[in-house]
């Protein structure tokens, strides 16, 4: 049988396949839109967590991708020496190693299997990772692996979606009582944002501002970035 690793990695590859590159391209009004809102997001969680001054801040990226919020945090003022990316998919992490500093490791392979000093980092941080996760305790493990490398006051930034995608199976939505049983010692601030990105297209398509005009209602935000600040020690 095969692992949830294995089932991981098909998932993607469904997806890449069925979805093609087009759709996230930063071009589309309708990416731009969202990653512009959640860089906002993200500054307004760093100013308002106590996150400053990040050039100390060491950060993990579990899934990381082809490195492109990596190189988002050094924007933010993080420095390389600071930050740590994990890529389960070879390809992806090679991609990543193209454009990020050679003072970033890029760590190959199941997150569950990283060999990392506990409490060593500030932030660790996933970005649609775990709806492509479908099996409970394999989240469960990866949760609580994520949060041994937490310092104390330090804390696990998260950024998926809350909703099932009745269109595609290979994902199920995290809701934030799902996030809070992951993370049951974690005390939780969280935002909602992202347009519903169906709906995100077909308005974005015809003007950008009618993102901005939609999104003004909650109830048509998806996704949610939720920082789950583990306490001080003492």
């Amino acid at each position: 049988m095969p692992t949830e690793v294995d089932q991981i990695k098909d998932r993607y590859t469904r997806r890449a396949t069925a979805v093609g590159s087009g759709r996230y391209n930063l071009l589309n009004p309708a990416v731009y839109m969202s990653v512009q809102e959640r860089e906002r997001v993200l500054l307004r969680w760093i100013r308002d967590c106590g996150i400053a001054p990040v050039a100390s801040r060491h950060l993990l990226e579990i899934g990381c991708g082809a490195g492109y919020n990596l190189l988002d945090f050094l924007r933010f003022g993080f420095h390389p020496d600071g930050l740590v990316g994990n890529e389960l998919l070879p390809e992806r992490a090679q991609a990543a190693r193209r454009v990020l500093p050679s003072g970033i490791p890029i760590l190959t392979g199941d997150a569950l299997q990283l060999e990392l000093p506990p409490e060593s980092f500030d932030v660790v941080y996933q970005s649609a990772v775990f709806t492509s996760i479908l099996d409970p305790d394999f989240r469960t493990a990866l949760a609580r692996r994520m949060w041994t490398w937490v310092k104390p006051g330090g804390g696990v930034l998260w950024y998926d979606f809350i909703y099932d995608n009745p269109r595609n199976r290979d994902v199920a939505g995290v809701p934030l009582r799902g996030i809070r049983q992951l993370f049951p010692d974690g005390n939780l601030r969280y935002w909602r944002l992202t347009l519903a990105p169906p709906l995100a297209r077909a308005l974005a398509g015809i003007h950008p501002a009618l993102y901005t005009a939609a999104n003004a209602f909650p109830f048509l935000r998806t996704h949610v970035m939720c920082w789950i600040r583990k306490a001080d020690k003492g």
